[in-house]
């Protein structure tokens, strides 16, 4: 399924409870057994990112027995809330220990998603998670401008050449400009969003997680090829980490 902005983009744009699971919490459990594994020196484990085969972006040790895999969408509002209560203690717990590997890959649900996974990507590896986190920590703010989009603003996106719709639906919310303040620059970003090649791998990182991972909404987890069936939120996923750790 190719996601394109000529898509009903009033529909898309109502963000927030669509194709996201409800956060519930569970109590935590107790401390982890197994002891660090030391990065090479000079270095941590978060400072190590990489493009993995599927196309997502892998934060840690790449031989971490455990690794978690999670599936987001930057417009999802459960994403959000998973992001701000897990990412510290995930990546300075967990990833720095070498014990836990993080990959993160895109789930689009709309063409705003692709849109911000186009950016967030368009630096390479480096920066992704530093992105994805405040991307996750704005959405409040960013996404104000496409929650108020007229009629005649989505028609003006769903007119433009198929290979301009993605720029012109990031400048039309300021989603470029969310980017280039944090280092971006706006030739590299234009570049992405017209990238028909980085286009298709974010629509095909999404077929492959509804096809193989049995992904039904965002955020879904997965630590060692298996899916967590644990409601989407820190306080219970983090159990699951401790006991895969042992």
């Amino acid at each position: 399924m190719r996601i394109h902005v000529r898509m009903a983009l009033a529909l898309t744009v109502l963000i927030g409870a669509a194709g996201c699971d409800k956060k519930a919490d569970t109590p935590t459990a107790g401390e982890t057994t197994m002891a660090p594994r030391e990065a090479p020196p000079g270095t941590d484990w978060t400072e190590t990112v990489a493009v993995t085969p599927e196309g997502g972006y892998v934060m840690g040790n790449p031989d971490a027995p455990v690794k978690f895999v999670e599936y987001a969408s930057f417009t999802c509002s459960h994403c959000r809330d998973f992001a701000r209560d897990a990412t510290a203690s995930l990546r300075d717990t967990y990833v720095k220990s070498g014990n836990v590997s993080w990959e993160l890959r895109s789930f689009p649900l709309n063409p705003i998603d692709v849109a911000a996974t186009l950016l967030v990507t368009c630096q390479g590896p480096g920066p992704v998670f530093k992105l994805m986190e405040q991307t996750f920590l704005e959405q409040d703010k960013w996404i104000q401008p496409y929650q108020k989009l007229t009629e005649q603003q989505q028609n003006q996106i769903a007119a433009m050449p198929e290979d301009q719709q993605f720029l012109g639906l990031a400048r039309a919310g300021g989603l470029d400009t969310f980017y280039r303040v944090r280092g971006l620059p706006a030739a590299r970003a234009e570049a992405c969003l017209t990238d028909k090649a980085k286009i298709d791998a974010v629509v095909a990182m999404r077929d492959r997680g509804i096809k193989e991972d049995n992904v039904e909404g965002t955020p879904s987890f997965m630590i060692n090829g298996e899916k967590i069936e644990e409601p989407p939120s820190w306080s219970a996923i983090e159990p699951v980490i401790k006991k895969a750790i042992g």
